[in-house]
């Protein structure tokens, strides 16, 4: 490849052979004036032909690697082991020349079809992003020359997605994306450094599979919406009948509570009673001790009393065999 430099090597032999070609002739005429005449040497001829062929083969040798390229060296046409990294450089003339290689990254899309683990057809669309490996661009040449994408690269990624598509059912391949994708990433790897081509990352881009399996998809995920509604139904009810229950737990302990209180209160309201009645009665038998006691010194008294208490009309009285009347006889003989 020419540049820049070259260009001007190659101007520059022209001009100099066209110095050497031509001679400029000046003389006086009859007149005041001069005459000018342009005349061609043979000699010169020769010399700048040689000049310029010397021109065009040292501008072939030098050269520039523009950024993101690397150079392989030629030495009659095999490619030797030496490497130009990017800037100028400048071959043996005649020996050496120099075919450049891209070592820039580059995308390249790819569709691939082919059947899960459970046999489903499965349409994947993934990018990935390669470059040649720097260091191995000689052997790239010898081996692929430029044609590395069509005999390398598009076949890895095909066998690849292919290969890792039969490990996973239809259905994991959708919920372990992840996963699928570090495993065809990892097997493009290794497939492409074999040849010197690095495969930096691949995207899977897009996942379709068949009709009927995409109608099974949807219904098996309203199925489990709908199994997700029944569940957090469920658990609303099961969280109202805790709620019901400790409602009740704490009805019941509020009753026992009560019940235990009137109780209480029944137990102390009867103890207050007994007691009353206790004192009460003890009030009484004292008094009728007293009464007692008071009616054994007066003995007359109780007479009169129950004398008192007799009606008038009384005729017939019975008395207990051997008892004597506490009256006396006097008020039997109806005196």
């Amino acid at each position: 490849m020419v540049g820049f430099l070259g260009v001007i090597i190659v101007l520059l032999a022209i001009a100099g052979g066209l110095l050497m070609a031509v001679k400029i002739n000046s003389k006086k005429s009859r007149g005041d004036g001069e005459e000018t005449s342009i005349s061609v040497r043979p000699v010169g001829i020769v010399l700048a032909v040689l000049l310029i062929i010397a021109g065009f083969i040292i501008a072939g040798s030098i050269g520039q690697v523009s950024a993101g390229y690397r150079a392989v060296v030629l030495e009659f046409g095999a490619v030797t082991n030496k490497t130009l990294n990017e800037g100028l450089y400048m071959v043996t003339p005649l020996v050496n020349t120099v075919e450049l290689m891209d070592v820039q990254t580059h995308a390249y899309e790819a569709e691939a079809s082919a059947a899960s683990k459970d046999i489903q057809d499965v349409h994947t669309k993934v990018t990935l992003n390669y470059a040649l490996d720097p260091t191995k661009v000689n052997t790239i040449y010898q081996t692929l020359r430029l044609d590395y994408l069509d005999r390398i690269v598009k076949p890895a990624v095909q066998e690849s997605v292919k290969a890792t598509t039969a490990r996973f059912t239809a259905e994991e391949l959708i919920t372990k994306r992840p996963v699928v994708k570090t495993e065809i990433e990892g097997a493009l790897k290794d497939r492409l450094a074999i040849h010197g081509v690095i495969a930096e990352t691949i995207s899977i881009t897009d996942f379709t599979f068949s009709p009927n399996f995409t109608q099974s998809i949807e219904a098996k995920m309203v199925a489990a919406q709908d199994a997700l509604k029944a569940e957090n139904k469920l658990r609303q009810i099961e969280v109202e009948a805790r709620q019901a229950k400790q409602v009740a737990e704490g009805q019941k302990e509020a009753d026992i509570a009560r019940a235990q209180g009137q109780k209480q209160s029944a137990i102390l309201r009867a103890e207050g009673e007994a007691q009353a009645t206790v004192t009460v009665a003890d009030a009484q038998s004292k008094a009728n001790k007293v009464l007692a006691d008071s009616l054994r010194n007066q003995p007359e008294l109780l007479k009169y009393v129950l004398y008192q208490k007799l009606g008038g009309d009384i005729k017939v009285m019975i008395l207990p065999s051997s008892q004597e009347f506490i009256l006396g006889s006097d008020v039997l003989a109806g005196k």
